[in-house]
Parts: C-alpha cells; structure tokens; sequence
C-alpha cells in the first residue's frame, strides 16, 4: 500500500477568479493495540485535519473490542465551487474501522466562471484489516460541476465494504439536473494490482443521459461494492433472496469484488437497499451483525 504522505495545501489560496481553490483535508490513521483487554482494540492513532474537514471522536457502539466508527465532519455542509476535500483513511493489519457522514452531501451549482469543485477520497486497508466506508447520499443541484474519485488499495487477505449513493437534482422541487457536469472515478486494487477501475461522466446534454441504453433518465444512482466474502456465490443468491423484488438493481462478481448497482429515482429507495444489503452481507464478509450507526437515526 502507498505510505502516508502529509497533505499538501500550498496550492490554496482564497482566489476569487476562475483559478480559485479552497482546500480542505483529512486524514486519518487506525491500528489494532493489545490493551490487556480480552482482544485487541482499534485506536484511531492519527487524526491530522486542515481546513473544515474532521472528525470529533471514535464511537464503540458495538463494545471496546469492536469496530471503531467515525463521523467524517465537513461543516458546510456542500461542495462550491472551487472547493477541494480531499480524505485519507488507512487501517493497519488487524484493525477495524467504519466511517460515516452526520447528512446527506450537497454539490451546489457552479458559480458564474464554471469553476468545478473536487473531492477525492483514498483508502487504505492492510492484511487483515477491515474497513467500512459508508457515507450518506450525495445530492448534486442542477448546474453543479466537479469530479468525485475513490481509490481503494487493499493488502491480501483485507476486507473492505462500501457505498456511494448519488441523487441528481432536487425533483421534489421541480428543479431537475439540467445542466452541468460530473466526473466520477473509481479504482480498488489488490496488492498493486487493480480489480475493478471505472469512470464515467454524467452530463445531462449527452445522449447518454437520457438514452435507455445508458443513463435512460434515472435520477438516482447507487454503487455498493465488497471484497473478503468467502462465498461470494451464497451472498449474491442471499441478496437475490432477501431484498426487494424489482427490476432497479442488479448484482454481480468480477475478480474478487461483489458490486450491486441501482438505478432509479427514489433516493429513499436506493439508501434503503444499501443499508439492507450491508445488514446481510456484513456477517459474511466480517462475522459481526450490521449495528447501525446512531447518526443515521438522528
């Protein structure tokens, strides 16, 4: 796995022409120590912040020897233009750690220069070791513009489970996602060697955005990925089995990562599946039941 490497925010500066750019940075550190309790705890060792990205304190909710959860804080909120978040999270071997957000994030329209907004997130996980990435949804306002990465480097014999939820525009309000433009990039590898690499661009101009061979109109996206299943054929038949019927979702395995996908119009609907999909298959990928995080119910 690449080593830690102090963030660099030299580059910022609050411009206010088209080159402007506020950063903002995390990243967090998490290892598994024997306190003389009877198994060892994850502790989150490094906790380095810049800007208005941190975290508070690790929660136990599910006892001192289990999973560490953390609240990923970005106070306002949303994504301007111009804004650079950029979250770095590393589980040494033996660890276990699930991040998560207080609320849904928001991608704001673009100013009047066009200028885009980035957020990239990096995740670390070593032998043995299990992380959990599960934020809440994010919500792009019509005429938002940015690019949205997610590296994941696994050690062999890591675990790692995950979601992203998109919802694009605010339909409620009568203000579809019209304009504007976004560029998501995924990347998991294992031991250096990539396992699932993917991107694409979502312009609401493109023909792909409306076309039933691509985009066909959905406002509402979801990728949840896995990777540790033992039995990745049993936990697909488990979700075939137990989530809802309809023809929104799908699921699937290519070398070695479980990926299910929805695509649709209800943000409500996607979050629900996620969250039910991470409740079944979160004791086979780690052996513990899915304890949901107290944020979420707030």
């Amino acid at each position: 796995m690449t080593a830690y490497q102090p963030i660099d925010t030299h580059t910022s500066g609050h411009r206010f022409d088209k080159e402007r750019r506020w950063a903002a940075a995390l990243s967090l550190g998490f290892e598994s120590r024997e306190e003389g309790a009877a198994a060892p705890i994850t502790r989150l060792v490094r906790r380095h912040h810049i800007g208005p990205l941190r975290v508070q304190r690790p929660f136990y909710p599910e006892g001192k020897t289990g999973c560490c959860h953390v609240y990923l804080l970005h106070p306002p909120g949303g994504l301007v233009s111009g804004d650079e978040l950029r979250i770095e999270a590393s589980v040494a071997e033996g660890g276990h750690a699930l991040l998560t957000t207080p609320a849904a994030a928001k991608l704001y329209k673009a100013d009047s220069h066009g200028v885009a907004w980035g957020q990239h997130t990096h995740l670390m996980v070593a032998k043995n070791a299990t992380l959990e990435y599960l934020p809440q949804e994010t919500i792009a306002f019509d005429g938002s513009r940015g690019e949205q990465t997610t590296t994941i480097e696994l050690a062999t014999g890591a675990k790692t489970l995950g979601w992203e939820v998109l919802a694009l525009g605010r339909p409620a309000s009568d203000l579809p996602f019209a304009t504007g433009e976004l560029e998501q990039r995924f990347h998991l590898s294992l031991d250096g060697k990539p396992l699932w690499l993917e991107r694409q661009i979502l312009d609401p101009k493109h023909r792909r955005f409306i076309g039933h061979w691509g985009q066909g109109g959905a406002t509402v996206q979801a990728t949840l990925w896995a990777v540790g299943i033992d039995d990745e054929a049993a936990a697909i038949e488990a979700l075939r089995e137990q989530l809802p019927e309809h023809n929104r979702w799908a699921v699937t395995r290519r070398r070695g990562v479980l990926l299910l996908r929805y695509l649709g119009t209800e943000r409500n609907e996607a979050w629900a599946l996620c969250e039910q999909a991470w409740h079944i298959l979160r004791p086979l990928l780690t052996g513990l039941p899915a304890h949901t995080p107290r944020i979420w119910l707030t």
